[in-house]
Parts: structure tokens; sequence; C-alpha cells
């Protein structure tokens, strides 16, 4: 078992952007999951609440295999591409909201995108634990 060793270069520079949209994300979910506790009414917060914590820990999920993928864990690059290929997917059914749809879409390619570059794969490969 090799010790996981901070990602440099190119690579890091990547991620370090990566890491930019991820937390931007994971802050609208935890402000989703916030504003879903406040607006769910009476009749329905066992529901609401249960929709909450499922959005905050998505946030929560993020940042934490963000986290250790920027300390050089390259399992941790699989849970990202499935969250992100969760929000294409989900951005295909925000059209009605062009502005949002692209947005998540985009942030979503973003990720995807520099999680799959060579230079990134590169060195979780030479990090692989």
């Amino acid at each position: 078992m090799s010790e996981s060793r901070r990602p440099a270069g190119t690579a890091r520079v990547l991620l370090l952007i990566a890491a930019v949209v991820v937390v931007a994300e994971s802050c609208v979910y935890l402000a989703l999951a916030a504003l879903d506790l406040r607006d769910t009414p009476q009749e329905r917060i066992v529901s609401g609440i249960g929709i909450a914590v499922l959005l905050a820990a998505y946030g929560i999920w993020q940042l934490v295999a963000m986290w250790f993928l920027l300390k050089g864990r390259a399992g941790a690059r699989a849970p990202l591409i499935v969250t992100q290929l969760l929000q294409a997917l989900v951005a295909t059914n925000l059209w009605g909201v062009p502005g949002l749809a692209l947005t998540v879409a985009i942030s979503a390619l973003v990720v995807l995108v520099i999680l799959l570059s060579p230079p990134v794969s590169a060195v979780l490969r030479d990090h692989d634990v």
C-alpha cells in the first residue's frame, strides 16, 4: 500500500479549479437543504426532513470526496464522477429554467472534464492506493 501524496503541477491546478466548482455546488445543496426545512409545510414535515437530510448528505459527501482527492486519494475520484453525472442528468430536467439548467450542466461538465483529464488521471494513477 503506497502512501498518498498531494498532486502537484498542472494536475494540482486543475483539481483546485474542480474543487472551487464542487465547493460551490455543495454550498448550493446545503442551502437547498436549509430552505427545504424552512419551507416545508407542517403536514409534510417528515418528507421535508428526509429530503433536507439527503440534500445535506449529498453536499457534504461531495466536499469530503474532493478533500480526499486533493490529498491524492485516487479512490475519491469515482464518487465525484458519479455526482457530476447525476447533476448532468438533473440539468436535462431543468430546461424549463434555461439559466439554471445551463449552470448545472456546465458545472458538471467542467468537473468531469477535469477529473478525466490526462494530467489528473496520470497523477492519480501514480498515487493509486
